[in-house]
């Protein structure tokens, strides 16, 4: 389902907010969205449960109007033997307000990030590895959630309200646990919440009426943000099916350059494969979260960089080595790809008088 039919215009783009100077800021703990994840968040541990407090809090304090959904799955580990760890998903929805008593309705642009770290080595931040993908989607969820008030609004206004799937449009945003390995990378050693929720999601059946079958078909795209954060990345477009949304991105980053509106200077794009042709594309990519829900159909952007940024899984990926710049564009570029696949340039704020 292609959305962002229309491209969201130059005077939208400079609306884009890219957070204020506290909410990327690595010392404030008290308001930041990044600083409170900047600790280790293994499953299991207390550090895990101060990462979805914050999360939680976030959302039911500024944003009211998402839905927060837990799923919970428990599941033994290589380092841990036969003790159960548990894992536990947190999913922060906003459908339209019509579709809500209407399970399976919407279609549902899904931000995804995973939000624990590494066991080793011991006190591992992790903030590309995913603090600092977390914080951005946390902007992104606040800095559209106005014009998705406004649109629902207008369109009961306008009796617009339901009726075909193009109409129904809403957002998720997924914060994954489990995703990093305990011992070493394998199928059954990595992706424990990301397996347990595609499972849950295909084998959950809508009724026979809705629009679609299961939660794992409300996925319109599938945004998987992974180990951003570094200086200079370079994220590659990894699947033919869904270039033409990387090249969407693409574009929107392009664009937000030549106004003056991005604030790091990097030797490339961000997303520089837009060119790319068909026979370019291989069957090489990289084995993240989006795995369990790429082979039940779901279609992936994944926003990962290759090269991985020097820090990877080191002690250095911690906050003083992020370029915070980096992140606040990031933050811009997602949201405008956010506003524009939701249509968004319908609610756009009048320009400023000359």
């Amino acid at each position: 389902m292609r959305r962002g039919t229309w491209p969201i215009r130059d005077n939208f783009l400079r609306l884009v907010p890219g957070g204020s100077p506290a909410d990327f800021d690595i010392t404030n703990t008290a308001s930041g969205l990044l600083a409170p994840l900047l600790i280790t968040r293994v499953p299991g541990t207390p550090g895990q449960t101060a990462a979805q407090q914050h999360f939680v809090s976030f959302f039911r304090r500024a944003l009211p109007k998402w839905e927060v959904l837990w799923q919970n799955s428990t599941g033994a580990t290589p380092a841990t033997g036969d003790r159960q760890i548990p894992f536990q998903n947190l999913v922060f929805r906003r459908e339209p307000p019509w579709t809500k008593r209407r399970p399976g309705q919407a279609n549902l642009l899904t931000l995804v990030a995973h939000y624990d770290s590494k066991i080793a080595p011991d006190g591992f931040i992790g903030a590309t590895d995913s603090a600092a993908p977390c914080a951005v989607l946390m902007h992104v969820a606040r800095s559209i959630d106005q014009y998705l008030t406004q649109m629902h609004d207008e369109m009961i206004a306008l009796g617009e309200n339901g009726g075909t799937p193009a109409m129904d449009m809403g957002v998720q945003i997924m914060l994954l646990d489990g995703e990093e390995a305990f011992v070493s990378w394998t199928d059954t050693d990595s992706l424990y919440g990301a397996r347990a929720l595609a499972e849950e999601w295909e084998n959950t059946p809508y009724p026979a009426l809705a629009n679609y079958q299961n939660p794992m078909r409300q996925i319109s795209l599938f945004v998987l943000l992974d180990l951003l954060g570094s200086a200079n990345p370079r994220v590659p477009s990894y699947f033919q099916t869904t270039h033409w949304a990387y090249q969407k991105m693409g574009a929107i980053e392009s664009r937000m350059r030549d106004l003056g509106l991005l604030e790091s200077k990097p030797a490339s794009p961000f997303l520089p494969e837009g060119g790319k042709l068909a026979n370019m594309f291989n069957r090489a990519w990289v084995g993240d979260d989006h795995v369990p829900f790429m082979a039940r159909g779901a279609p992936i952007l994944h926003l990962i960089p290759s090269p991985f940024p020097s820090v990877w899984h080191t002690m250095a990926d911690d906050g003083p080595h992020l370029d915070i710049p980096t992140v606040r564009d990031w933050a811009k570029i997602v949201t405008a790809f956010a506003l524009e696949w939701l249509d968004m340039m319908e609610v756009e704020p009048a320009a400023p008088a000359a």
